[in-house]
């Protein structure tokens, strides 16, 4: 399940929130997006928005010491990859009719898995694990801040900030972990006025001494060559950051710093991409495949590829 739910790539951004006319490769890029972005999410979202997904999500005899995370982690990443295009918002045309189907089934699905009295409320306390698929979803909101928490009644915000806040029992490792609980302050910061700043300043903190140069970041104090900067530190140390500077936090001031690192990240990135469309499966979490270039495409998402690197070549090599 981890593997069909884990962002369905914010790399979906560099194909499909380009606001200029494309050619028709382009057009055949987004349409084939749209495809996989759809197949993917569809059946996750309808049955939670429904209240089903807990008896419509198979979990493997094998990997049953995780089924009561699966529901949440499903949610989590799927949302935080296709957030951006939810953001859109929906149109006339059939691709924002489409989106406006989503965007319904993804707050309908947010209301359930969030509301105590659902059937399909999901566990935010229980174990480590819901600390990082809850700060998906408050990634998967703070990148689709209209179509998402715009569209939820105060009950139904209520419910998730309630669920947020729970996770705070949850104490994260000394590793990218930190910018879970980081994330998920930044969220309640930036939709409810209210959060525990210090998890924010001591994740930022370390992983400012965690930088290693190039554009890469320590995963705690050991360098690790794997996907982790991409699925977790780069995109969300940016978001954190971007909040501390909507809200006139002093470290909001690292943001120019850390956008100039994240630009050497990606354009690492997108060297790894070979001529003949393959990448490195190097590292943990080798089956999330489609995470493993978020960053890069984070970075077409937020117009800050570095120099020379245009977004037409970064979605042709993604």
């Amino acid at each position: 399940m981890k593997s069909i739910s884990f962002f369905l790539a914010v790399l979906l951004a560099a194909f499909i929130c380009d606001a200029q006319p494309a050619p028709q490769a382009g057009a055949a890029d987004r349409a084939y997006s749209v495809r996989v972005l759809t197949r993917i999410a569809g059946p996750v979202l309808e049955a939670l928005a429904d209240g089903q997904l807990k008896q419509k999500l198979p979990v493997h005899d094998w990997e049953k010491d995780r089924a009561m995370y699966t529901h949440l982690e499903a949610l989590g990443r799927a949302l935080a990859g296709i957030a951006p295009w939810l953001e859109l918002g929906p149109d006339d045309t059939a691709e924002g009719k489409l989106r406006a189907k989503f965007i319904d089934l993804s707050v309908r699905a947010i209301a359930q898995g969030t509301d105590p009295k659902s059937p399909d409320f999901v566990n935010f306390t229980k174990g480590d694990q819901p600390l990082v698929d809850a700060a998906f979803l408050a990634h998967a909101l703070l990148r689709a801040p209209n179509q998402l928490w715009g569209r939820m009644d105060e009950a139904r915000r209520g419910n998730v900030a309630a669920a947020f806040k729970s996770t705070r029992a949850i104490k994260p490792y000394e590793s990218n972990w930190l910018l879970f609980s980081a994330m998920i302050e930044a969220a309640l910061w930036q939709f409810t006025g209210e959060c525990e700043v210090k998890p924010i300043e001591y994740a930022v903190n370390r992983h400012m001494e965690w930088y290693l140069g190039d554009g890469t970041y320590g995963d705690g104090t050991e360098f690790h060559w794997d996907y982790y900067n991409s699925y977790v530190i780069q995109p969300m140390l940016l978001d954190v950051l971007r909040v501390c500077a909507a809200k006139k936090h002093a470290y909001g001031n690292l943001l120019p710093e850390v956008e100039a690192r994240a630009q050497r990240y990606a354009a690492v990135q997108e060297r790894l991409i070979s001529p003949e469309g393959t990448f490195p499966i190097i590292g943990r979490s080798s089956a999330y495949r489609f995470g493993a270039l978020q960053h890069l495409s984070d970075a077409a998402l937020h117009h800050a590829l570095p120099r020379g690197l245009l977004p037409g070549a970064v979605r042709s090599a993604l």
